[in-house]
């Protein structure tokens, strides 16, 4: 095992293509059979100590549900019914279409409704395309399957320590099958107004103030894995705020936005890499919230404790003192 093992983005480009789709599929399928959480929380995946799950879903009048899990470990997904029947199969091998067609395969078998109401990529150069015809993507290196969840996992670690800091809304972390990033928000209570041309996914994420910190394995735009941050709105002159680790910057987005980005690289080959990349988040944070006007010092939550007493024992001290 190694801290924050290297993955380059080149190196695993075409099994990461399938796994997104192969995530995108089932990730549509959560979507379809799950009850709609503010912000969309209900949609992302969580970490498991062997890959991804959906977690249960799809509650029905008989009182079943079910749930979808990667392992990523012996290579298999994992379709699980509430009364203890499974359905499972390989993933190595499969081409997007196989997968899909095994995936329905094993809703058949387990006697689950749900399905997937769009069958197609979400975001990608191939969305016009539907799952059960895409044999195309079918590259699947368990190796680098494996490492892209190790790391997922690590970071998944490292945003928890940084979500234990805030006691304000914050959302989970999860890991977003449409984007393949692992995210975690931090919410202010003030709303945003949306015009209707923005679209529904857009206005009911960014519906409140939000300042998100996530990390993600790279793709034709920006190829290599990276952690990053960004506010939105965005505050005038975010860009001009420090950043720590030196090694961090600042980049501009196509929508004329700016993105704090930590290089994964960078990070890895630091002596200290995860007291950097908290450093990283935090900064980033600072930067969001001090130019957006928010109480950093009302949410503080150092240590993960908020109990006044506990603070004051051990030296710290609550918003109110």
């Amino acid at each position: 095992m190694e801290l924050f093992p290297s993955l380059p983005y080149e190196e695993w480009r075409e099994t990461k293509d399938t796994l997104h789709r192969f995530t995108q599929a089932v990730g549509k399928l959560r979507l379809s059979a799950s009850s709609r959480r503010n912000h969309w929380w209900n949609v992302p995946f969580h970490l498991t100590g062997r890959g991804l799950t959906t977690r249960p879903m799809g509650l029905d009048d008989r009182g079943q549900f079910f749930c979808v899990d990667f392992d990523f470990v012996d290579h298999r997904l994992l379709v699980a019914a509430g009364d203890g029947r499974q359905a499972t199969f390989p993933l190595p091998g499969l081409s997007v279409a196989e997968f899909y067609q095994n995936l329905c395969s094993a809703l058949d078998e387990l006697d689950v409704e749900a399905r997937v109401k769009r069958p197609h990529p979400f975001d990608l150069p191939d969305q016009a395309r539907p799952f059960d015809q895409d044999e195309e993507h079918r590259t699947y290196d368990q190796h680098q399957v494996n490492r892209y969840w190790v790391i997922l996992s690590q970071v998944n670690l490292v945003l928890e320590a940084y979500a234990a800091q805030w006691s304000g809304k914050t959302s989970p972390v999860h890991h977003y099958w449409h984007t393949f990033d692992i995210a975690v928000t931090r919410f202010s209570n003030d709303t945003v107004a949306h015009s209707r041309s923005v679209d529904a996914v857009t206005r009911e994420a960014y519906s409140r103030e939000v300042i998100s910190v996530g990390f993600w394995f790279g793709d034709a735009s920006f190829p290599e894995p990276a952690f990053y941050s960004y506010t939105a709105p965005e505050p005038t002159g975010i860009h001009h705020h420090p950043l720590r680790p030196a090694a961090a910057s600042w980049t501009a987005r196509e929508n004329g936005g700016h993105l704090a980005i930590l290089r994964y690289d960078d990070a890895r080959r630091s002596s200290s890499p995860r007291a950097d990349v908290l450093a990283f988040l935090d900064s980033a944070f600072q930067a969001g919230a001090s130019g957006a006007g928010w109480d950093i010092a009302r949410d503080a939550c150092p240590g993960g404790v908020t109990d006044a007493v506990a603070l004051r024992k051990h030296g710290m001290f609550p918003p109110n003192g």
